[in-house]
């Protein structure tokens, strides 16, 4: 199972999710659950280097897949981080749009700091 856990500061902001798991939906490279979760979690770090114009603090386990931490620097403030703020809400919805059809395979919570 994928586990998305978002983290939220006191002032209910995200600063930072982990992805950790495996869909385990399908053979490998036919994963449609791993696959869409991989696409948005990827395209929303992109997106925060590109339109947000910071670089977040990522680690992935890139050998063996299963785990994408990514955190919003303390230093962003102002646009960049209102910036930043809706493409992570963008991201927890989706992700919650996915469990809507496929919560066998995926789960997302919500922890505050």
């Amino acid at each position: 199972m994928i586990k998305a856990d978002f983290i939220v500061n006191a002032d209910s902001q995200i600063i930072s999710f982990q992805i950790t798991g495996h869909a385990d939906s399908g053979p490998y490279g036919s994963d449609i659950v791993c696959a869409a979760v991989s696409a948005v979690s990827i395209g929303t770090i992109n997106s925060l280097q590109k339109l947000a114009g910071f670089e977040p603090e990522v680690e992935a386990d890139n050998l063996n897949g299963g785990l994408l931490t990514c955190q919003v620097p303390a230093t962003v403030t102002g646009q960049a981080l209102a910036t930043a703020q809706i493409l992570l809400q963008n991201l927890q919805l989706t992700l919650e749009d996915i469990t809507q059809q496929y919560g066998q395979y995926i789960q997302v919570q919500t922890k505050r700091k």
